[in-house]
């Protein structure tokens, strides 16, 4: 068999990547543990809450699945957030997020091996694990190694299916159809592109199987499957929040929602962000991010233009045309970006901040599968013309790469330095808060507000069930009617909640501190003289 030629990769080809892959992503993890990165944005910190609390709450189970974020990536941390120093240190976290960066690395070089010899595939491969934001996102509780991961896997299984179908391979077919299934519920529980993803993908393979009618007929139960899995998942969402939340639509326009965090966060008369309605300034915004996260420099632009390059010539040549399905994160981000209340900053546009510079991310696989492809492409055409320049272009390219994962380090990864630059004030206003409840006398009730500060009960390692939050309905309402009667402590930060409870109702209460911190809300802790400190949570 000849060896510099495209097909698909063999196990013996792959393993040696996911070793690889094994290794960088636990050197990885000794570097970002042993700097403390592992909490650095609030959102890690957040799904490690929500994956607790789904057992260790006054009323564990299917209520705590989730509410705006989808429940996946907090099931998969539900094993591990059970160990009370896991949560703490925000492991219970990574260990979920290496297994899918492994999974993602091993599914861009099977996928790029369809279209690249195995020299150029082990170049894309390498320009999507080497990415230290990659690297950094993948010993967190962020849930964008995951999604990668299944997008690409999805983006494989698609390519694998085509191929079957045209070549009249039934039982492969059947066997895809059911895979790509199962990754598609996956990915529709994990992001909202997700369903996007699905979708897509639904009507590429019906278009396929109907011009092999048939291949169709033959797997048919398979494709009923198929088609039932990727109905029920976002359906099966919508009753969720319809059964809890009394809305369908809760994530999109209830109050933990997009566009209800835009109008909160947006100063009074302010205009909006720019690539608000505007879709020619959320492409500029989101494709120069995603240059940003992957690219040092300003060597963005040519990536990215060899990226576009290779899709061109996929479409020329009309092969692996399922693989332009990774493109996919770019019309969602820039509809999110103009219409959905999602802005990005990133230092180098105005107004020169840092916030969602992670969602760049979702375009690595395209810059790191399209770019190399455009540039192997490329070297077929100086074979003839420029023999040396050919020669050498792709151990030039392998070179650069690894210049560029060490440049991005030397600088710090944008979505690192997002996370450090935003967690500063939220770190200090929590640590303070956390060394006043590890004085309250254990097991008593606190009234507590945790979607926005669960960090302190976290590093505290007060357990969720002692706390009367949001995730509890009922106890909840009941206690914002009556704080003092419901719960022995209240914590009331300015702007939430239990503050505007405090307010309406303060009687029984004797505020014992005000804790404020530059950048944060103030926050108030109350005793309550009607309940007693003493009492313990039944």
């Amino acid at each position: 068999m000849a060896v510099d030629v495209v097909r698909p990769a063999t196990r013996e080809e792959t393993f040696p990547i996911a070793l690889a892959a094994v290794v960088l992503g636990f050197i990885s993890l000794i570097v970002c543990v042993g700097r403390g990165y592992l909490l650095l944005y609030g959102d890690a910190v957040a799904h490690l809450g929500i994956a607790r609390r789904i057992l260790d709450s006054r009323h564990p189970g299917l209520s705590q699945w989730g509410g705006v974020w989808l429940p996946l990536p907090h099931l998969l941390m539900l094993p591990f957030v059970q160990k009370i120093e896991w949560w703490q240190n925000g492991l219970a976290g990574a260990w979920p997020s290496l297994l899918c960066y492994v999974l993602g690395v091993v599914g861009v070089y099977r996928l790029a091996r369809r279209v690249m010899t195995p020299r150029w595939a082990f170049a894309a491969t390498a320009f999507y694990g080497l990415n230290p934001n990659l690297l950094y996102l993948a010993t967190t509780a962020m849930t964008e190694p995951l999604f990668l991961a299944e997008l690409v896997w999805i983006t494989l299984l698609l390519m694998e299916c085509m191929d079957a179908i045209r070549a009249n391979e039934d039982r492969l077919v059947a066997r895809r159809l059911i895979w790509l299934a199962l990754l598609i519920v996956a990915a529709v529980f994990t992001r909202y592109d997700g369903w996007i993803l699905g979708a897509v993908t639904w009507c590429v393979t019906s278009w396929s199987l109907s011009r092999q009618r048939e291949t169709w007929r033959r797997v048919a139960p398979s494709f009923v499957i198929f088609s039932l899995l990727v109905v029920a998942a976002p359906a099966s969402w919508l009753a969720y929040n319809q059964h809890f939340f009394h809305d369908p639509l809760d994530f999109m326009r209830g109050p933990y929602s997009a566009v209800a965090i835009d109008k909160r966060t947006s100063p009074p008369g302010s205009k909006h962000y720019r690539g608000w309605h505007n879709p020619g300034w959320a492409l500029l915004f989101y494709t120069r991010t995603a240059q940003v996260d992957a690219v040092a420099w300003e060597a963005g632009f040519a990536v990215l233009a060899a990226a576009i390059g290779g899709a061109v010539m996929v479409v020329r040549k009309r092969m692996a045309g399922a693989a332009l399905l990774l493109w996919l994160p770019l019309p969602f981000y820039v509809y999110s970006v103009a219409y959905g209340s999602v802005p990005i900053f990133i230092p180098q546009l105005y107004p020169h901040s840092y916030y969602n510079s992670r969602y760049g991310m979702e375009l690595l696989p395209v810059l790191a599968v399209f770019g190399v492809l455009g540039l192997m492409w490329l070297q077929e055409i100086l074979g003839w013309r420029l023999p040396l320049v050919s020669r050498l272009l792709f151990p030039v390219t392998l070179a650069l790469v690894l210049i560029n994962s060490v440049a991005i380090m030397y600088e710090v990864p944008l979505v690192l330095k997002e996370g450090m630059v935003n967690s500063s004030t939220r770190v200090a206003l929590e640590g303070s808060l956390a060394e006043q409840l590890r004085t309250f006398p254990p097991g008593v009730p606190i009234l507590m507000y945790n979607s926005e500060h669960v960090g302190a009960l976290q590093q505290a390692g007060i357990p969720l069930r002692q706390t009367v939050n949001e995730g509890d309905y009922d106890s909840w309402i009941a206690a914002l009617a009556a704080p003092a009667e419901k719960a022995a402590y209240v914590v009331a930060i300015a702007g939430d909640p239990v503050a505007g409870a405090v307010v309406e109702h303060p009687a029984g209460l004797t505020e014992l501190m005000v804790l404020c911190t530059t950048g944060q809300p103030c926050a108030r802790i109350y005793k309550s003289d009607v309940f007693g400190a003493g009492t313990q949570l039944r």
